[in-house]
């Protein structure tokens, strides 16, 4: 029998494991995941960014773990080799309006202990002469980006290292009883089960009795790419968010290999992991999603009608580009050819207020622990969050 079985081989599930053999290294951990390899969803498919942690008010728990997870992060790359680009970013306003959103993201930032420093138009056209704002820009210096599979994979690398047993191709199947689970291997006997699921974190969770009121609904990312960096882009670029949904807006982002990119989109899927035709479809899933993305348009929750209508039509090049051009001035575009391989979020809604879950949502006994809504910022969180997790929620006293 083991001690722990983390489901789910993304970075959080990967960094609970970790953790606990980090605390006892002669607990026994098996982690299993439903693909050949692991960080083949949202861990490996996210943009890579290493947020600096100040979109978040200071009562939550993304502002509690991004700007130490940030650091985290960094130091871990450095002590493994792993390539990081330190290309800060710049967030910038258009009109007088935005320059309130500005200034609640500085409080922010500086409540959540975050670097940030303001420039004003002409510093910021001496330092990036193709980026515009209106007055004055927010400037994070800490924010970076990283390679999300390889920096995902050296965390695998790690645990195995440590004594995990890591099982591919090994799908959770049923719950048989409070120490034993049906994999698609076979059973497998354990003390607690962490949920890591992503996608399929609900599904699971409801079978053991947890997320009553939640449902995930999924949103597909997909960036326009220029390879080459015709447009000469030198640090992330984005807007002033809307603060009452989750999405950041489209924004211009470069790779850890400085490739830029435009996106993301935040257009609502039909299925869980639909992010090509009709790979992997599931015709329950598009029922149920139906449902609720239906009830959400009918009810027009938290704007998602003017948020559908938005986003599909961000498939259209043109005019994603020209919603990216209003943070730019004089930039080249006509690199931006290419769409990069879709992500798709594993966003929490609501089922009774039919809002979006903005946080971080962890839910458990003494059986069973599931992490609900490990949405962005969650990958640059991954460290200090899963850390917390286990002290709060796996081996409480």
């Amino acid at each position: 029998m083991y001690d722990f079985l983390v489901i789910g081989g993304g970075i959080i599930g990967l960094n609970i494991a970790k953790n606990l053999k980090e605390r006892d290294s002669t607990c026994k951990v098996v982690l299993i995941d439903k693909e050949p390899a692991l960080a083949m969803h949202s861990s490996g498919r996210n943009s890579g960014v290493l947020h600096a942690g100040f979109y978040y008010s200071a009562d939550s728990l993304k502002a509690k773990f991004t700007k130490d997870g940030n650091k985290a992060l960094h130091e871990f790359c450095e002590q493994r080799g792993l390539h990081v680009n330190k290309c800060t970013k710049v967030v910038i306003a258009t009109n007088e309006e935005e320059l309130k959103g500005l200034e609640e993201l500085k409080k922010r930032g500086d409540k959540n202990g975050v670097e940030l420093s303001w420039m004003d138009e002409d510093m910021l056209s001496i330092k990036y002469p193709n980026i515009q704002t209106y007055k004055k820009a927010l400037f994070s210096p800490t924010t970076s980006t990283v390679n999300p599979k390889e920096l995902t994979l050296e965390f695998a690398k790690v645990i195995e290292e440590m004594g995990v047993t890591i099982l591919t191709n090994t799908a959770y199947k049923k719950r048989i009883s409070d120490t034993e689970v049906l994999t698609s291997q076979g059973s497998i006997k354990c003390k607690k089960v962490i949920n890591c699921a992503g996608l399929y974190a609900d599904k699971i969770a409801q079978e053991y009795g947890f997320a009553k009121n939640y449902v995930i609904i999924p949103f597909k990312g997909i960036y326009l790419k220029d390879k080459d960096n015709l447009s000469k882009l030198e640090t992330n670029v984005y807007p002033v968010p809307n603060l009452a949904n989750p999405f950041l807006g489209v924004h211009y982002t470069l790779t850890e290999n400085n490739a830029a990119k435009i996106g993301p989109t935040a257009i609502p899927a039909f299925w869980r992991e639909n992010y090509k035709g009709f790979d992997n479809f599931k015709f329950d899933e598009m029922i149920q999603i139906l449902f609720y993305e239906a009830k959400l348009f009918i009810t027009n929750a938290f704007g998602f009608r003017a948020l559908a209508y938005t986003e599909v039509k961000k498939y259209l090049k043109s005019h994603l580009i020209g919603l990216a051009q209003i943070l730019t001035k004089n930039m080249n575009h006509k690199g931006y050819t290419s769409w990069s391989t879709p992500g798709i979020r594993a966003q929490l809604l609501d089922t009774k207020t039919l809002e979006l879950v903005q946080d971080f949502v962890v839910e458990g006994d003494e059986n069973s622990v599931h992490i609900l809504n490990a949405v962005s910022p969650a990958f640059t969180s991954s460290i200090p969050f899963t850390n917390w997790v286990v002290e709060n929620y796996i081996i409480k006293k």
